[in-house]
């Protein structure tokens, strides 16, 4: 998991979210909460409280996607924030 601030200084974490199935490619995807809302985070990307997930950010090992999450700048993890807050229905 890895903590980042956006625009507006509220505290982000992105995370690794986990797809069950038979095929192994892609299992592995971008998974960003509120850092208040992770507290309870278990580290699958499933836990309920507000997660914003983007799936087509996807990696084959959880140990790539780690170390991708480890070494992307900040810059870069607000842009998916943005990203992933542009996709959800305006109701929500």
């Amino acid at each position: 998991m890895r903590t980042f601030q956006d625009e507006d200084g509220q505290r982000w974490v992105a995370s690794v979210g986990f797809r069950p199935g038979r095929d192994y490619q892609g299992r592995y995807f971008f998974v960003v909460r509120r850092e208040e809302e992770a507290a309870g985070d278990t580290g699958d990307g499933f836990s309920e409280g507000g997660a914003l997930s983007l799936p087509e950010i996807r990696w084959n090992s959880e140990k790539t996607a780690r170390r991708t999450l480890e070494t992307m700048s900040e810059v870069e993890l607000r842009r998916r924030l943005r990203s992933a807050r542009g996709r959800v229905p305006a109701s929500e």
